[in-house]
């Protein structure tokens, strides 16, 4: 999810969780605008929503330049400051086409980055060759600093506008610096190859980009539906592609969050959702109300409501 342009009410962040756990999404990344005009109070909003569902949902912070850092100057300290009052992760847009300099923005964000010891989550939209050099140059920062597996790329449409050797060779950069790629399977927007990209190491995950916010009426936080609509994007049909489309928006995306207790295992913390379906194919395809969402070994939601 992403924090409105104005400060959110607790009561309407407060829903928006309620909603996405009735769903089984019990792990959120959420980016929160910063600029000159909003200073930190969304941050703090978002922070008091955390605390408040500390023991139903995690939610993961990323400080987000939704103006530009250049654009909006102060931007890049209030960046810093939010990390230091409870982000957890330093955003950055568009580089070269919201702030017109590629380095300027990049020795910013990876500047924090590597001062606080956090990761980064950077939303790239330019597509073509521009797009591409923008994702290699992140690339090449993020071993740079030591940052690999800590670094994220969403929606990076360049890499479905580009040759297929352009975005081959590309993913073999991304994988050896362990830069993930998000793609919420974009309806009016060219998507990457995600079955390319996995097949070269890179990893590939999945989320929801905007719920019913200010950019788009659409989007419910609803994990299962995501793994549907990238599928049905990316044109996948068999079974072992729906597999690919369900595992980016569930082991995928808790490998980047850093989620090491993840999944239904003995020992495990008992977070676990049920779907009536006889095949996992058939749950994405279908994508049936989630019979029961179970957290920490106790039932939280039924029948997609949240209990």
């Amino acid at each position: 999810m992403r924090a409105a342009r104005t400060v959110p009410e607790f009561e309407t962040g407060s829903n928006l969780v309620r909603q996405v756990v009735a769903s089984g999404t019990l792990h959120m990344r959420t980016h929160v605008d910063v600029d000159n005009q909003l200073g930190l109070r969304n941050l703090h909003e978002v922070l008091k929503i955390r605390g408040h569902f500390r023991d139903l949902v995690t939610i993961e912070i990323v400080a987000f330049p939704q103006s530009g850092i250049l654009r909006s100057p102060g931007t890049a300290e209030l960046l810093d400051e939010a990390i230091a009052q409870g982000a957890d992760l330093v955003g950055g847009l568009d580089p070269v086409g919201i702030d017109g300099d590629l380095d300027a923005h990049l020795d910013a964000i990876f500047a924090i980055a590597s001062r606080r010891g956090v990761g980064v989550d950077i939303h790239l939209h330019d597509g073509g060759d521009a797009g591409l050099a923008q994702i290699l140059e992140i690339a090449r920062r993020t071993e740079a600093t030591g940052l690999q597996g800590k670094v994220a790329v969403s929606h990076a449409f360049a890499l479905g506008s580009v040759s297929t050797d352009s975005v081959t060779r590309a993913a073999e950069t991304l994988a050896r610096a362990g830069v993930a790629i998000m793609s919420h399977g974009p309806g009016g927007a060219t998507i990457p190859p995600l079955k390319l990209l996995r097949e070269h190491g890179v990893e590939v995950f999945g989320g929801s980009d905007n719920i019913r916010d200010a950019w788009s009426p659409f989007g419910n936080g609803d994990m299962l539906e995501r793994a549907m609509l990238i599928g049905y994007r990316a044109n996948f049909r068999h079974d072992d592609e729906l597999a690919l489309a369900f595992d980016m928006v569930t082991t995928a995306g808790a490998r980047v969050l850093g989620l090491s207790d993840y999944g239904f295992k003995v020992g495990g913390p008992a977070d676990f959702v049920t779907v009536e379906a006889t095949t996992l194919a058939e749950a994405v395809a279908t994508r049936k109300r989630r019979s029961l969402v179970v957290k920490s070994g106790c039932i939280v939601a039924k029948d997609g409501v949240l209990l």
